[in-house]
């Protein structure tokens, strides 16, 4: 009874089946539709395809050439090495546009050169971006533009030169001119020494004007092993205000003093020849000489006095 029942079912369907099968319009010429791209529109996309390859082949050609060419590595590009450091550049350099660092220094085995066609400018600049200080080395001079220029040496950092706006410090031992002209000074000169070198003269000179040498504690000059001598054209003045004038030697020499003469009463040619003579003194304080007698002759040779 089951078997029949699923039997007479499958018939049903079959029928119902069949039933709508006939009843759907048929068409005589079906039209298929076909899918994907055909024609120039393939090609195209083929065309593309290919280009863009070739693209990436020439662009990766390019790259690796550029590598080669460059040497970039790992550490770096070339002769620029990348260190924990800085920047580390080996061999020749040429900076075309401003260079800014903050310290620059070569290898211990070998020294830093800067080169250029021209000249080459250092400047320093504050936080403001305006000009502290500058160094120029050029063709023709060394400028050094700052508010202070200091020299010191390598040990110890001793001062060894510095220049300001107000004055000049020479911090050395010894300063040693060996120019021919010696040393020429526009102005004062202030010093607590000055002696020449070891078998040498020290010759101090205004050629067109005066020389003049002042101290509020006194002036020494000495010479320990020779003559000293000071010759002018006109007057030698030697001036005290408060004090005196000393001059202690075994024998003193007054030269070229002028004579006094007077005439005697009683002249005799046979009288012996004068050698002695006695200075004396005019109301101006000029010295001359008079031939001494027995007594003091100044007065009878004062005539001289008369052209002072």
């Amino acid at each position: 009874m089951a078997v029949q029942l699923s039997d007479w079912k499958m018939t049903r369907e079959q029928y119902i089946l069949a039933t709508q099968q006939n009843n759907l319009p048929r068409t005589e010429n079906p039209q298929f539709y076909p899918v994907g791209i055909y024609g120039w529109r393939k090609r195209c996309l083929y065309f593309f395809v290919l280009l863009l390859l070739v693209t990436m082949i020439v662009n990766l050609a390019m790259t690796i050439w550029i590598l080669k060419v460059m040497n970039f590595t790992v550490d770096g590009m070339g002769n620029l090495r990348v260190t924990k450091k800085g920047i580390r550049l080996e061999g020749v350099s040429e900076f075309l546009l401003p260079l800014y660092v903050k310290e620059i220094h070569s290898r211990k085995d070998s020294p830093l050169v800067l080169q250029s066609d021209r000249n080459v400018t250092v400047n320093a600049r504050n936080h403001m971006g305006q000009l502290t200080g500058q160094l120029t080395v050029g063709a023709d001079a060394v400028e050094a533009q700052c508010k202070r220029f200091e020299v010191r040496a390598n040990e110890g950092g001793k001062l060894l030169f510095s220049a300001d706006e107000d004055e000049i410090i020479i911090g050395a031992d010894r300063l040693k001119v060996t120019g021919t002209e010696g040393a020429v000074f526009g102005h004062s000169v202030e010093t607590p020494h000055i002696r020449a070198e070891p078998s040498q003269d020290l010759k101090l000179e205004s050629p067109t004007r005066s020389l003049i040498m002042e101290a509020p504690r006194g002036v020494q000059v000495s010479a320990a092993a020779g003559d000293l001598k000071a010759t002018c054209r006109k007057e030698l003045h030697l001036q005290s205000t408060e004090g005196e004038i000393f001059l202690n030697a075994d024998t003193i020499r007054l030269g070229n003093l002028p004579m006094g003469s007077f005439s005697s009463s009683s002249p005799s040619s046979s009288a012996p020849r004068q050698t002695i003579y006695e200075v004396c003194v005019c109301p101006s304080g000029k010295l001359y000489l008079s031939p001494a007698g027995a007594g003091s002759t100044c007065q009878s040779s004062s005539n001289i006095c008369l052209w002072s």
